[in-house]
């Protein structure tokens, strides 16, 4: 009888250091080839359990295979196995000590553990476009701020500018394109952008999230996020909340986008305003009125429904 298999994995570029929380004589070395990783997973038992951490894209071909060939995948959070390290007292950071360590974890926690869903091709360019088309506005305005009191330059920073705002566009018009190829994708991401301060880039950004996970309310959406408020409390101390910021940032950070855009309409401005006169600071009402478009969207995605403003002011507390 074969014995189910808690396998750690450290994920470089050009290789993959594996450990194994129940037989210690498992680890090895392997690249980080298709080849390779199909011989080796081949070997497992069938239906073992495989840890990794997130990293970029080196992960995605491990996760991937392993997945297709039927294992229990988890990709975690490098925070968290950070975390589980200084808890269980780990002097050490090496390449097989974070493989050990994750295969530990594994070995203990898989049963409170998110297990990896793959994602189609389109929706990983997605993603990868979404990053992308964020970093080159901050690679913009950050250019703006640190060369604007350049004299005789002009001419080419002005070039510089309209070069950049060109690949912004392209990008654009690739994610226009990779929406416009589904049917189904396009017409949830339409729906999506009738809630007022959701543009084109935010409503992709949702569609692409709502689309590859079946969220069960719009509570787990919100979690997913990272927008949900993570309690502090001890005793009769009740703590200060914050944001958990648990899931993707790019997401996040397109839906406080939305939220400075919509707090200066006239459909969200009065529950901004609402907010800020109960004393949140400025961030913390917008972080309120970001959760609330992210509800929004998933009860316009869950419900095949469009954006109805009557509804926000029904409950304002």
């Amino acid at each position: 009888m074969q014995i189910l298999l808690n396998m750690g994995i450290d994920v470089a570029k050009d290789e993959l250091v594996i450990a194994c929380a129940e037989d210690a004589s498992l680890a090895r070395t392997i690249p980080n080839q298709r080849a390779a990783i199909g011989a080796w997973l081949r070997t497992l038992p069938a239906a073992s359990r495989i840890g990794l951490e997130a990293t970029g894209r080196y992960h995605e071909l491990l996760a991937d295979l392993a997945h297709r060939l039927g294992f229990a995948v988890f990709v975690l959070n490098p925070k968290d196995t950070r975390h589980y390290a200084r808890a269980v007292g780990m002097r050490a950071k090496t390449d097989r000590v974070d493989a050990a360590l994750i295969a530990r974890l594994l070995a203990h926690e898989h049963a409170h553990l998110h297990a990896y869903t793959p994602v189609s091709i389109a929706q990983r360019r997605m993603d990868r476009l979404l990053k992308r088309r964020l970093q080159l506005g901050k690679i913009k305005v950050a250019l703006k701020q640190s060369l604007q009191d350049l004299t005789g330059l002009s001419p080419q920073i002005k070039d510089l500018m309209v070069k950049l705002d060109a690949l912004i566009d392209a990008v654009e018009t690739q994610l226009v394109a990779l929406h416009h190829a589904c049917p189904a994708r396009a017409h949830a991401q339409a729906r999506l952008q009738s809630i007022v301060g959701v543009g084109p880039l935010v409503g992709a950004g949702l569609a692409a999230a709502l689309e590859r996970i079946p969220f069960k309310n719009a509570d787990a959406f919100v979690a997913f996020t990272g927008l949900d408020p993570r309690p502090q409390d001890s005793g009769h101390k009740v703590g200060r909340r914050r944001l958990s910021k648990r899931g993707p940032s790019t997401l996040r950070r397109l839906l406080f986008n939305a939220a400075m855009s919509a707090s200066r309409t006239k459909t969200w401005k009065p529950i901004y305003d609402h907010y800020r006169s109960r004393g949140l600071p400025t961030t913390a009402a917008l972080v309120v009125i970001a959760r609330k478009i992210a509800r929004t969207a998933w009860s316009i995605y869950h419900h095949n429904t469009t954006f109805s403003p009557d509804r926000l002011t029904q409950a304002l507390t």
